[in-house]
């Protein structure tokens, strides 16, 4: 038996499916997982010794990479003085100054401690904003698993075939709007028959947990005209995108005419709504596409576990202690994990890495679609910057119902074929891939090469 064998018997006596979220479980693609105990810039390294070329980067967040110098440095030189407060501490406010830089759309923003948190907090939010009920969700969109927004969710809701979850109450369910994604029409008529009822509209702008999907050109524009039309709230849960995409997230590419992911950007302005001006150093942006609240996580604790929630000033200000709309975290702002992030976007902002990672990202995207053209193998990859997957299907994938058509068990033949050759990609056909700065190089060039095999074998 395994090092990993034996820890994961040990586990499963102990925790429920023997992991601690279910899309660790390899149930999607068959087998059991392996344990890691060391991991380092683009290389895991498992409990058995085996060295694996990561592609799942903690589900985003290394950007930078494993055990970055730079962010271990900042954790141990905070952790001198303390591991938590309970009060406000510098941090807080040095992420918060970096988060209204960079995302055009925020003017405040409140720090939590998950994506779950903040997109939960969000829809409170938006409701207490409000004063309505309803919300508009897209079908395949995770967005952590609150109760109201666990109904037909990507993520491991849907690896494991329940995009609803038991413990829901009916209820909660049927104050939830489930449209599909970039469905213009069903966005139109589902106003038309909730009039004065819909709170908000949350939305992955760009899909990373049904795999990874764009939207079609215009999609978002009209997201933005149709909720203010109808005196909703829109908001974008860019706990995945958020400063992995661009640095102003999916904002920022919307705005930037360079945009080399090719969506089409409209033609940027240097304004936005609400009040005050924002730094030069800002984004150009356009008012077509800017969302009334933005959901982060991820990399903006450079690993540790964080979440924030932001937007324009009159709807945070509904907050307590201010407002009326209430929301706490003990160790929400956590010095640890603020260090952690304030130093991995520090490193953004100096080395603006983003035409570099869509470089590889472009690389290992034509490796599987080159080798999968060689053996007459239909497949989609959609790609921009360091995120991307691949379906086996014929069909072009936009959404829910097009990521379905993906062959799932083919994927766990190549999922499984990469891993046994030092490969790691994420061990479901519906999530995403994700690229650092690390993965230059001869990683890079292995990865190629092993998903070349892994295709001409299935």
């Amino acid at each position: 038996m395994t090092v990993s064998e034996d820890l994961f018997a040990r586990a499963l006596r102990l925790i429920p499916g023997g992991v601690n979220s279910p899309v660790r479980a390899f149930r999607s693609v068959g087998g059991a997982p392996f344990f890691v105990k060391s991991a380092r810039g683009a290389t895991l390294t498992t409990a058995d010794g085996r060295e694996l070329i990561d592609f799942v980067c903690t589900w985003g967040p290394a950007i930078h990479g494993h055990n970055h110098p730079r962010i271990k440095a900042a954790i141990a030189d905070a952790l001198e003085n303390g591991t938590s407060f309970g009060t406000p501490n510098p941090y807080e406010v040095e992420m918060a100054e970096l988060i209204t830089r960079f995302v055009p759309s925020i003017q405040k923003v409140r720090l939590c401690n998950s994506g779950t948190e903040a997109t939960m907090s969000a829809i409170r939010l938006a409701r207490g904003f409000t004063r309505r009920d309803k919300i508009i969700k897209f079908a395949g969109c995770y967005h952590g698993h609150s109760d109201s927004l666990l109904i037909k969710a990507g993520s491991g809701a849907l690896t494991h075939g329940h995009p609803d979850s038991a413990g829901i109450p009916a209820a909660f369910a049927q104050e939830t709007v489930v449209l599909p994604y970039n469905d213009r029409a069903a966005v139109e008529a589902a106003f038309a028959a909730n009039p004065g009822q819909i709170a908000c509209a949350i939305v992955e702008p760009y899909c990373g947990n049904v795999g990874f999907i764009m939207p079609d050109a215009g999609w978002l524009q009209h997201l933005r005209i149709v909720t203010a039309k109808h005196g909703a709230l829109l908001i974008y849960d860019e706990v995945m995108t958020g400063f992995r995409l661009h640095k102003a997230g999916v904002q920022g590419l919307l705005a930037d005419e360079s945009d080399n992911c090719g969506r089409g950007a409209p033609t940027p302005k240097n304004v936005m709504p609400g009040e005050g001006t924002r730094p030069t150093s800002t984004p150009l942006v356009s008012l077509s596409t800017l969302p009334d609240l933005t959901c982060l996580g991820k990399i903006i604790g450079g690993g540790l576990p964080v979440g924030a929630f932001g937007g324009r000033a009159d709807i945070m200000d509904m907050l307590a202690p201010l407002g009326p709309v209430y929301q706490a975290g003990t160790l929400s702002g956590n010095p640890l994990a603020m260090a952690a992030g304030i130093a991995a976007l520090r490193l953004l902002d100096e080395e603006n890495p983003y035409t570099h990672l869509d470089t590889l990202g472009q690389q290992l995207r034509d490796a599987v679609l080159t080798a999968a053209k060689s053996k007459g193998l239909p497949v989609q990859v959609p790609q921009c910057g360091s995120m991307l997957s691949a379906f086996f299907t014929p069909t072009c994938v936009r959404d829910y119902a097009t990521a379905l058509t993906g062959d799932a068990r083919l994927f766990a033949k190549f999922f499984h074929t990469c891993l046994a050759k030092g490969v790691y990609l994420p061990p479901s056909a519906y999530e995403s891939w994700f690229l650092s700065t690390a993965h230059d190089g001869p990683a890079i060039d292995r990865a190629c090469e092993v998903m070349n095999e892994a295709i001409r074998d299935l």
